[in-house]
């Protein structure tokens, strides 16, 4: 929907409230911005992915001096994380040849390659640092996507809400304009059977007071009317990004009363209960710390790592190199690293922490979903406190109606007066605002309800 579709005939110029929400949810900055924090929260998953890269190096060093090659150090590996066990699969090649090189590390000529893994067995057996990152990143992406949907859900509660204000404002004038005419027509009705006498001059005067009192409040209302147009104004951009204007011929649509039945109530009491934004965030932030609690909890172990290399000579592809070169059980390098902090006083303080967190998140979740359940239930019975405004109102109106054709008949046979009439009238018109308010403030609960309910209606 754009809004140079709409056109000032009157089958064209109403601009409903799914037109809003076309306009709100293409174009709108802030629903574009709350889609960012699902990519945000992708890419922090991703980055938490390159913990398990494959990762290949390289490094050559090399001194000659006075004629003499003091070291020429070549050295090449391929490392791969593998997610389960925190193991990891190395494979390489190393050339350590020289006059000054260290023992440890000499290789003969042709350089030595290996293959072997390192695992621990100790901390980091169940989950360790890379794992648990990753753990905690995908359980952000899902506070992430709760974030955006709350984002979205203000931005159309709030542009909801100043639809309705602007029908209000938009039925106020209407009823104004229209009591206006009436009261014009009466005015010269009156004035010209003063003329002939056939009505006391006075009356004219009564019948202008009228007239001017509800030009008086056109004037105001129109101010309010163009204010509320501006406020609905500001929800509204074009698919360039640019700021638009509500034509000033733009009318919005007649609300029908739906009502929400004590069914789809109980559908949003359970989906609020089960999926809304704020309850799923915090499961999520719940997620992220039982997560950290894990891995703070296997921090407590001693780190105990143990590698092992199988070795052969760097050509043992070639058929000549002797079998006692070549991969076997016989050549291999074996490592074990050990440590140990006494009093464990860092992991016990990072633990205590999570548990901490754990335990607020918790009890925040738990006043959350009572609060929710009681927002929805609050905003329930104020819709059903409105149904039975507005039947009251519309039985108001009907009776007062009566009552003004009634005085007009009287006034025909001589028997009421101007004064009455526009007493009456006045009354009526007053009645039928306060119903236009009644209904805007039914439409404005009933996109509070699906707030509350962490949606935007029933199905969704």
């Amino acid at each position: 929907m754009q809004l140079d579709e709409i056109r000032p005939a009157d089958t064209a110029k109403v601009f409903s409230l799914q037109d809003l929400a076309e306009l709100v949810f293409a174009n709108h900055p802030i629903v574009k911005q709350a889609a960012l924090l699902s990519e945000e929260g992708r890419s922090q998953v991703l980055q938490a992915r390159g913990g398990f890269d494959p990762k290949l190096e390289a490094d050559f060093h090399r001194k000659l001096f006075g004629g003499t090659e003091y070291y020429n150090n070549w050295g090449n590996q391929l490392k791969i994380p593998i997610l389960p066990g925190g193991i990891d699969i190395k494979a390489g090649y190393d050339r350590y040849v020289g006059v000054y090189t260290n023992p440890e590390t000499r290789t003969p000529v042709n350089g030595l390659a290996g293959i072997g893994l390192s695992v621990p067995i100790g901390a980091g057996l169940f989950i360790d640092a890379r794992r648990s990152t990753l753990r905690q990143a995908k359980a952000l992406l899902t506070a992430a996507e709760a974030d955006r949907v709350k984002q979205i859900n203000e931005v159309w509660l709030q542009a909801a809400k100043d639809y309705w204000n602007w029908y209000y404002s938009y039925q106020q004038i209407q009823l104004i304009r229209e009591g206006i005419a009436l009261a014009n027509r009466r005015f010269q009705a009156t004035a010209r059977r003063a003329q002939i006498g056939d009505q006391a001059p006075i009356d004219s005067v009564e019948a202008q007071i009228t007239v001017q009192d509800r030009l008086v409040q056109s004037t105001q209302l129109q101010v309010e009317l163009q204010n509320a147009r501006q406020v609905l104004s500001n929800h509204l951009w074009n698919k360039d990004g640019q700021p638009v204007e509500l034509p000033d011929y733009a009318a919005p649509q007649i609300p029908v009363l739906d009502t929400v039945s004590r069914a789809q109530f109980q559908q949003l009491a359970e989906q609020a209960a089960a999926n809304h934004p704020t309850l799923l965030k915090l499961g999520a932030k719940i997620a992220q710390y039982r997560i950290e609690e894990r891995y703070r909890r296997e921090m407590l172990k001693p780190k105990l790592n143990v590698s092992g290399t199988l070795i052969s000579q760097g050509n043992f592809y070639r058929s000549e190199v002797p079998s006692y070169y070549n991969f076997g059980m016989d050549n291999y390098k074996l490592g074990v690293d050990f440590s140990f902090p006494l009093f464990l006083r860092a992991e016990r303080g990072k633990l205590q922490y999570a548990r901490i967190q754990l335990k607020e998140f918790a009890l925040e979740q738990q006043q959350s979903r009572r609060t929710i359940a009681t927002q929805v239930n609050n905003v329930y019975n104020t819709l059903k406190a409105y149904e039975q405004q507005l039947a009251l109102q519309a039985q108001t109106i009907k009776n007062q109606r009566t009552l003004l054709l009634a005085e007009l008949q009287k006034f025909e046979l001589g028997e009421s007066t101007i004064f009455l009439i526009n007493a009456r009238e006045t009354k009526l018109i007053d009645l039928r605002i306060k119903q236009e308010s009644l209904r805007a403030g039914y439409e404005k609960s009933r996109a509070e309800l699906y707030y509350y309910a962490g949606t935007r209606s029933v199905d969704k």
